[in-house]
């Protein structure tokens, strides 16, 4: 089984408490988003997880424990861009996640960490230029910590226009995602960097970028020594090359407050279900009403 942790927030740098509680205690229920009396248990022991795939802008409130993942095999998809607190609201300073991005990687080994520039986009302030030279102040930090970078484009969803209608972002043609991708692709390879895309309709292979999967069967093999036979996850967008998982996180819980984020409606009904956190509770950000009905999921491989 393939444990995504989490798409739709950052347990990482906000419940990692409540992970290693259910690590502890060896499953974890996980709401439906769509109907919350559909609840599904996952098991979490050694014997059952294939691998963890963790989500995070700052993992640093995670790495203190790390060693509670001894048996398990995992890696970590982390983000780090150039975005100031006008964008990332809740992000601690852009250096600090830097030194925490190499701690994390001299302990596990660059190749489980997989750097996310994402997502991209353009204003008056995050100009062209100004990606250019912070992409390559970071690539130098990060030189020898990762093996790839991961870049997407900002889709403007109507919830993601309406946050982000403060910042005046620039529609992007297919010439000008091309000629982004094609420059951070030459500084990428200064550094011995690779770069992919994360679900891009435009093919941007010319570029020398191949699409990526952040829940990667390849990846995943490599670490555990073994073969994944597993599908394409269906759930996920056409353009999205992930396979299967389970994802055990929750939607509106995110405290990073980032203006461009997919899985915060607002910031309101983040705030109200953080009030109701508690890192002894099965399931993240919700109480059972004893009405739902409570399955065990399983994963099968080769369907």
């Amino acid at each position: 089984m393939i444990v995504s942790v989490s798409r739709r927030t950052d347990i990482p740098a906000f419940y990692s408490e409540w992970f290693y509680n259910r690590l502890k205690v060896g499953y974890v229920y996980v709401m439906n988003p769509f109907n919350r009396k559909q609840i599904s248990r996952i098991n979490l022991t050694p014997q059952t997880i294939d691998c963890f795939v963790f989500w995070t802008k700052d993992p640093k409130p995670m790495l203190i424990r790390l060693d509670e993942l001894k048996g398990y095999s995992y890696y970590f998809q982390f983000t780090l861009t150039a975005y100031r607190n006008d964008v990332e609201k809740n992000v601690r300073k852009k250096n600090d996640i830097i030194k925490t991005f190499i701690d994390l990687s001299n302990r596990i080994g660059k190749e489980k960490v997989v750097w996310r520039y994402d997502p991209i986009f353009i204003n008056d302030y995050y100009t062209e230029a100004y990606h250019y030279e912070w992409f390559k102040k970071l690539c130098i930090k990060l030189q020898g910590c990762t093996e790839k970078c991961v870049i997407s484009f900002l889709d403007l969803y109507a919830k993601t226009q309406h946050n982000t209608k403060l910042l005046k972002i620039k529609i992007l043609t297919e010439e000008d995602t091309t000629r982004i991708a094609k420059n951070l692709v030459d500084i990428g390879s200064k550094f011995h960097i690779t770069l992919e895309t994360c679900s891009e309709k435009i093919d941007l292979s010319e570029c020398g970028i191949h699409r990526s999967k952040c829940i990667d069967d390849k990846l995943i093999q490599q670490i555990i020594g073994s073969k994944v036979s597993v599908k394409k996850d269906n759930t996920q967008r056409e353009e999205c090359g992930c396979v299967k998982s389970i994802d055990i996180g929750q939607y509106n819980t995110c405290q990073h407050f980032c203006a461009y984020c997919y899985a915060n409606f607002n910031d309101i009904q983040v705030k109200q279900n953080c009030e109701i956190y508690d890192p002894e509770s099965p399931i993240l950000m919700y109480r059972l009403h004893g009405d739902e009905k409570i399955t065990e999921r399983l994963m099968p491989y080769n369907l």
